[in-house]
């Protein structure tokens, strides 16, 4: 390696591209394993195998980066920041995911990830933000790695490191209007909400009774870097507990829409207890918003941390993938009524 590679002055995002296929046409076992369902339908996929996917490949294209400099480091996802679905995949065709680093700051990296099919008539699938960042655990205990800058030549790698930037921006201003107070048209649909449950007759559907909770251990199989269990495989468990209980409200088929955001709060070691909670926190007119978290507990240690906090977009349709609607549902308690307008707040109706 010469001294401008080691400094990373002559190292472009393009240098970094990664790509990666899944041969469904010529690996039956492998189509099978990624099958939502025996009955033939549109769109026949595990949404959560495609998350898990993602994860690997992000780690991968991080990783190869970050290994010029610190051959001996690995990488950990922060954060999922974004999954848009823009079309539906099967089993049939294969997947190609084409990955670039986008942005390089002290010790994180964005990921793009681009999903496409190969088949007759299909395309784009969908597009994939990732947040990784640089560890090193050579004294035991894991500290965050200083990164060399990409050089951004291209226009295009330039138009992207921007865009990376300003989602990085519209992620920080996002904290800090969680905190808000309601605006005023906002605590007037909430009192809205509240009013319709006093009226005589109420039949309508409170958001207390759209929850589903797993529970389980963390085993061997489940590793990725030592002694921490693989967050692919965490969050496709958060993504498949959020579906069924998005399949609670919707009168039809649920189908993946947005990932609106994952983040990695904390590692998940073998032997810990793993709480997977997932609740229905509002609806739009097709759509349907789950916030799904992972807590886990480390009975060795005494210690309890949330893991994973997750949320989900899915669309409600119909046989043809057509959108249809769904029923309102009324948030109670305090709790209730945050969860409910940070949802709102990240519609996609």
């Amino acid at each position: 390696m010469n001294e401008s590679e080691k400094n990373g002055a002559a190292i472009t995002p393009h240098d970094t591209r990664y790509l990666f296929v899944l041969p469904f046409s010529t690996d039956p076992v492998l189509a099978r394993r990624f099958l939502a369902s025996d009955r033939h339908m549109v769109g026949n996929i595990r949404f959560g195998k495609i998350l898990e996917t993602l994860d690997k490949v992000a780690e991968n294209t991080t990783l190869a980066y970050v290994s010029r400099f610190y051959p001996d480091a690995r990488v950990v996802t922060a954060a999922i920041d974004s999954v848009v679905i823009r079309n539906l995949a099967d089993t049939n065709h294969d997947l190609v995911f084409s990955a670039q680093i986008n942005h390089v700051g002290r010790s994180s990296m964005e990921v793009g990830i681009r999903v496409e099919s190969l088949g007759a008539g299909w395309g784009h699938l969908a597009t994939c933000y990732f947040t990784m960042v640089a560890r090193s655990a050579d004294s035991g205990e894991a500290r965050s790695l200083a990164l060399p800058p990409l050089t951004y030549a291209e226009e295009i790698e330039v138009k992207r490191y921007k865009k990376a930037e300003q989602r990085r921006q519209a992620y920080r201003e996002s904290l800090a209007k969680a905190e808000e107070m309601p605006s005023l048209d906002e605590y007037l649909f909430l009192k809205k909400l509240h009013k319709e449950q006093e009226a005589e007759g109420f039949s309508g559907i409170r958001v207390g009774q759209l929850v589903l909770a797993s529970t389980q251990r963390a085993y061997p199989e489940q590793e990725n870097v030592p002694k921490t269990v693989f967050g692919g495989y965490l969050v496709r468990r958060a993504y498949e507990l959020a579906a069924l209980a998005a399949e609670m409200i919707a009168p039809g088929r649920v189908v993946p829409c947005q990932v609106n955001r994952i983040n990695f709060n904390q590692p998940v070691f073998l032997g810990d207890q793993l709480k997977f909670i997932a609740r229905v926190v509002y609806t739009g007119k097709t759509t349907i918003t789950v916030q799904s978290d992972i807590e886990r507990f480390s009975r060795d240690a005494g210690d309890k941390a949330l893991s994973n906090s997750c949320l989900f977009t899915f669309r409600n349709v119909d046989s043809d993938l057509q959108p249809q609607p769904v029923p309102p549902i009324y948030p109670v308690t305090y709790a209730e009524d945050a969860r409910y307008l940070n949802a709102y707040r990240q519609r996609v109706d």
